[in-house]
């Protein structure tokens, strides 16, 4: 039996958010299926979820959450690694939707359920019902017997929070001080929250994301600790790139810091495709979207980057979409994961979603202190 904790928070029973390099006992993802998001009836969608799934099965357990009447399709696609669970979700972003996942030093694990608004609720939120969503972190550690702290007063998805497991998170001001999330608490108060949540001594602020990214410009897509104190950075040389500025104005922000430990932060820049990946009209004629949803347009440029990759016990998971920069991404991710095996994976029909790899992913820590 799991326990549903609202009288205490992760900080005071000494729990902490391990960094994504740490071990792990799996991960979770969802199948995907919504029609204003996965074109084309999801056909090619699954395909790429597929092979994500299963790289990661190469060295961890994968939960895929199923809506019950796609369980037989799913099936069909997925090998016996690969452990099916029957739920009931509005889309298939498991970074977003899921729990937070902490650990404290006797190697216990328990997640934390915010609450999901669709990334901006009536203000900027991008579909107009997300309640099984927002339910889905509860059910999951509900089924799995972990004890899940509530944290339903604060707005707030796993791809806008990335962390070092050593008393430092990285953010964006842009998603976190959105008018959709938290409006009625400052800066401060937000800070505040994070810390008592998940345990972290030193937030540090980018003050964008990547061009276009539809959720607020999450911290996963331009930013990430590949282990304490160093990052990849997500990046451009193409001075007429709106992306340029951007990555910029994060560069300075992360000189100017130090991480909780008073390290300096190493930046590894890992750049964007050469060539900006823009919606078509085939791609839009591929949608059924409902009242009240995010509609796509002709042109829209999708905010693609390498840095939402996935690190998995064994691999790195990252994406590819068709460009010069891919096998730089792969080489750079290689260097700086000598001990993974990275896996390139075409994540096109991803991004056509609204996200990538890193988005359709939750770790969930080991238990135990053994690595």
């Amino acid at each position: 039996m799991s326990e549903w904790i609202t009288d205490k928070t992760p900080r005071e029973d000494g729990y902490r958010m391990p960094g994504e390099f740490e071990a792990h006992d799996g991960c979770m993802m969802i199948w995907p299926w919504r029609p204003g998001s996965w074109r084309y009836e999801a056909r090619e969608a699954r395909k790429a979820f597929t092979q994500v799934a299963e790289a990661i099965a190469d060295s961890e357990t994968v939960y895929m959450l199923v809506k019950e009447e796609l369980f037989e399709q799913a099936k069909q696609y997925l090998s016996d690694r690969i452990r099916l669970i029957p739920m009931l979700t509005d889309d298939s972003w498991a970074r977003d939707v899921g729990p937070t996942f902490v650990k404290n030093e006797a190697g216990d694990v328990r997640g934390i359920s915010w609450q999901f608004n669709a990334w901006g609720g009536e203000y900027d939120g991008l579909y107009a019902s997300w309640k099984n969503d927002d339910a889905v972190a509860g059910n999951f550690c509900t089924i799995c017997g972990i004890d899940c702290y509530c944290a339903q007063h604060f707005v707030l998805e796993g791809g806008a929070i990335h962390t070092d497991g050593s008393g430092t998170l990285l953010v964006t001001e842009a998603c976190l001080l959105s008018g959709g999330r938290n409006p009625s608490l400052n800066k401060e108060q937000i800070e505040a929250e994070l810390k008592r949540y998940l345990s972290v001594d030193k937030i540090i602020w980018l003050p964008r994301g990547i061009y276009n990214d539809e959720t607020n410009e999450h911290i996963d897509n331009i930013c990430a600790f590949v282990k304490p104190g160093e990052v990849v950075l997500a990046w451009t040389d193409n001075e007429n790139d709106p992306q340029y500025e951007l990555s910029h104005a994060a560069l300075r922000a992360l000189e100017s810091e130090r991480d909780a430990c008073g390290r300096q932060i190493k930046v590894h820049k890992l750049y964007i495709p050469d060539k900006p990946i823009l919606i078509t009209g085939e791609d839009v004629d591929g949608y059924t979207f409902e009242d009240g949803e995010e509609v796509r347009t002709v042109g829209e440029r999708l905010a693609a980057s390498y840095v939402n990759f996935y690190i998995s016990n064994g691999g790195i998971i990252v994406p590819q979409f068709g460009d010069a920069r891919d096998l730089d991404a792969v080489n750079l991710l290689k260097e700086l994961f000598p001990d993974r095996k990275v896996y390139p994976i075409d994540a096109g029909e991803i991004l056509a979603g609204g996200g990538n790899i890193h988005c359709i992913t939750q770790q969930i820590p080991k238990r135990g202190n053994r690595s």
